[in-house]
């Protein structure tokens, strides 16, 4: 599958990070590398890329779209959780800048066999990285309703969560959920009134998405341990697409903007895309960039 490439807010990104020869930069979700090529050309001719991603379809994509660049890209599939770990590896010490885009890819969403969206029929497994860990499907067919229902209250936020949970339970008594559709009618056929704006099945399906990927404590733990990594007047750029993320985000800088202070917050207030920009890609429309600086 060929990944379209709109990188969301990316001038902003760019304007930002401010991308200079000799610098190294890591792109911790490269995705179809839409970011990664805009830095690569304002960082020319010297400047060092490190991609990183859990997923081997993107990556695959980043490196023939990166191939002009590749003397001064290097590509890693893996976690950017295990940013630290990635760079001892490479022998880097410190950089001058991380971005992270944490939004779910296009690509993703309408491939029905990553099973990441009811609105395409496919396995339930949701997993960015299926190389490893259990897909959803694991977890609605072996987790207990109480278990269910703290994912789907902690990470959907939604108000329905014993009821799904129950329903869920209740179905795979008599068969295994396996596909996306399964679980949406079961979602749908659990909520009373559903909210005429979105899907009962949204929020659902974020929050199983979320458990299944440690998407939260991945994020969390990539900023706690990327602040020490980049230089001093380097930055930290962060995209997040839902309340969940950008909380983590917010409190985690504010955290380290204080005692000790180890960065100063740029962006005090997220960064959103322009009416512009969300007419071209509506998937913009929820975006929020917030920025940090070394000290």
């Amino acid at each position: 599958m060929t990944y379209e490439h709109f990188p969301v807010l990316a001038e902003e990104v760019i304007e930002f990070l401010d991308p200079h020869p000799h610098g190294i930069y890591v792109d911790g979700t490269l995705g179809g590398a839409g970011h990664a090529l805009k830095i690569l050309e304002r960082s020319s001719p010297t400047g060092r890329l490190i991609g990183i991603d859990r997923d081997e379809e993107a990556i695959e994509e980043a490196r023939k779209r990166l191939k002009p660049y590749e003397a001064r890209t290097t590509i890693i599939h893996g976690n950017f959780s295990d940013l630290g770990e990635i760079l001892r590896e490479l022998k880097i010490g410190k950089v001058d800048a991380i971005l992270l885009d944490l939004g779910v890819s296009y690509q993703q969403l309408i491939d029905g066999k990553r099973g990441f969206s009811f609105q395409s029929e496919g396995p339930l497994d949701m997993r960015m990285d299926r190389t490893g860990g259990k897909p959803a499907s694991k977890l609605v067919n072996t987790l207990s309703q109480g278990e269910l229902e703290g994912i789907l209250r902690m990470y959907g936020e939604g108000r329905w969560a014993r009821r799904i949970a129950r329903a869920i339970v209740r179905h795979r008594q008599k068969t295994p959920i396996a596909t996306t559709s399964q679980l949406r009618d079961i979602i749908s056929s659990a909520v009373l009134k559903p909210p005429r704006r979105i899907h009962p099945a949204t929020k659902a399906f974020q929050a199983i998405r979320i458990a299944v990927n440690d998407e939260l404590n991945n994020l969390e733990k990539v900023i706690r341990d990327g602040i020490p990594l980049v230089k001093s007047g380097g930055r930290l750029c962060i995209i997040s697409f839902h309340s969940l993320e950008d909380r983590i985000v917010k409190t985690t800088f504010r955290q380290h903007e204080r005692s000790p202070q180890l960065i100063t917050i740029i962006t005090k207030k997220p960064i959103c895309s322009s009416k512009g920009e969300v007419s071209a890609n509506p998937r913009a429309r929820s975006a929020k960039l917030r920025v940090a600086e070394r000290v």
